[in-house]
């Protein structure tokens, strides 16, 4: 997460004011209880890119989790991570050169941060070294199907219908997009199988697969979001380490 750091500094505070502490549904209804759901029964987190901290003290509140540590490469977002507590470590560190011991964790949770990684396969290595077989990796991106580049929403005025443009899938692909005005951030697009084999490499097998629907809360933000009601924003991929015999 090298390239476009400044961005994220710069926008940090446009992030924790749109998407944390109860201010984005998206996070509300359906990633934090996602999170909750599939890191229960960890004792040792590691939050790799988490940013203020929400995904951090989600998995803190769980029961029986002794420790959790985020980083992340931007010093804006740490700052606010460790200023709003709530029972996590926090550093700063860049996803593929995580400062930890091989195995020091039983599970890693990624929130909608490797479409922002550049040195993808460094970092899911990374990730598939800190954790201690057995230990999972929950992985949460922008469905990178239907968000791929140039995707969206058509209304074709000759035929009189609405429909879903994809772009071009299997191109890898990396843009700063202007999400909001006057605010620019890096993705990178990648279709999934780079990241499934990149994960297998690593020692980490898919048991689980989820594409939820977007959540009500999301949907009534606008009248046309209902229209979306079957496209997936979000892909949630859990892994397991392959134990060592």
């Amino acid at each position: 997460m090298t390239e476009g750091i400044d961005h994220w500094e710069q926008n940090a505070q446009w992030w924790q004011e749109g998407f944390t502490e109860g201010a984005d549904a998206e996070y509300e209804e359906q990633i934090l209880p996602l999170v909750a759901s599939h890191l229960a029964g960890s004792s040792r987190v590691l939050d790799v890119g988490c940013g203020e901290g929400q995904v951090s003290r989600a998995a803190a509140r769980l029961p029986g989790v002794g420790s959790v540590v985020g980083v992340d490469p931007t010093w804006a977002q740490v700052q606010a991570a460790a200023q709003r507590g709530g029972g996590v470590a926090v550093g700063r560190a860049d996803a593929g050169a995580l400062p930890f011991l091989s195995g020091a964790f039983d599970a890693v949770v990624a929130c909608l941060v490797f479409e922002h990684v550049e040195a993808m396969d460094a970092a899911v290595t990374e990730v598939g070294r800190v954790i201690a077989p057995g230990g999972r990796f929950l992985f949460l991106l922008n469905h990178p199907l239907l968000q791929t580049p140039g995707s969206g929403w058509i209304d074709d005025t000759i035929l009189e219908e609405q429909y879903w443009r994809i772009g071009p899938y299997l191109l890898e692909d990396s843009s700063l997009e202007e999400v909001e005005k006057d605010v620019w951030i890096p993705f990178i697009h990648r279709p999934l199988s780079r990241y499934i084999n990149a994960m297998a490499r690593a020692g980490l097998y898919v048991t689980h697969m989820d594409e939820p629907a977007p959540p009500p809360g999301f949907l009534a933000r606008a009248a046309e979001y209902r229209d979306a009601a079957t496209i997936p924003r979000l892909l949630v991929l859990r892994a397991e380490k392959l134990t060592v015999r």
